[in-house]
């Protein structure tokens, strides 16, 4: 599993699950359960998938924290129990992409905390367009 993904699931593992009351199912005098259970699924299936709210996610995670994650990689990564070592941001850097110098620099850091940002929601997450230009 590479460092994104670790980053990823750490995000879209924390999301909020909506806990909607299951509705009853309806009596199928015909039907047996095994058609029930395959209608269930069948529509889970068709359902989108939700989209996770990465600034919420984040936001609450960061409460009461001194950590920048809005504009540090390094405080993103620390935020979400990630070591933000440079060997690790040089493998992420790596892991999307990145075609500079892999020394650290600002530059380095600027974009690799926008490409996350840009491959959060590509994968399903709502990231504000400011995180992602």
């Amino acid at each position: 599993m590479g460092i994104f993904s670790s980053i990823k699931d750490a995000i879209f593992g924390k999301k909020a699950v909506a806990a909607e009351p299951a509705a009853p199912a309806a009596p199928n005098p015909v039907g047996t359960a095994l058609d029930a259970a395959t209608s269930a699924m069948a529509a889970a299936a068709a359902a989108p998938p939700a989209e996770v709210d990465v600034d919420a996610i984040l936001t609450a995670e960061a409460a009461g924290k001194d950590l920048n994650w809005r504009t540090s990689i390094v405080d993103l990564m620390k935020l979400l129990g990630i070591d933000s070592s440079l060997a690790n941001r040089k493998e992420l850097a790596t892991e999307l992409g990145y075609t500079g110098a892999l020394d650290g620099s600002a530059e380095m850091n600027i974009w690799l905390h926008k490409a996350v940002m840009r491959e959060l929601a590509a994968n399903g997450g709502k990231v504000p367009a400011d995180l992602t230009d």
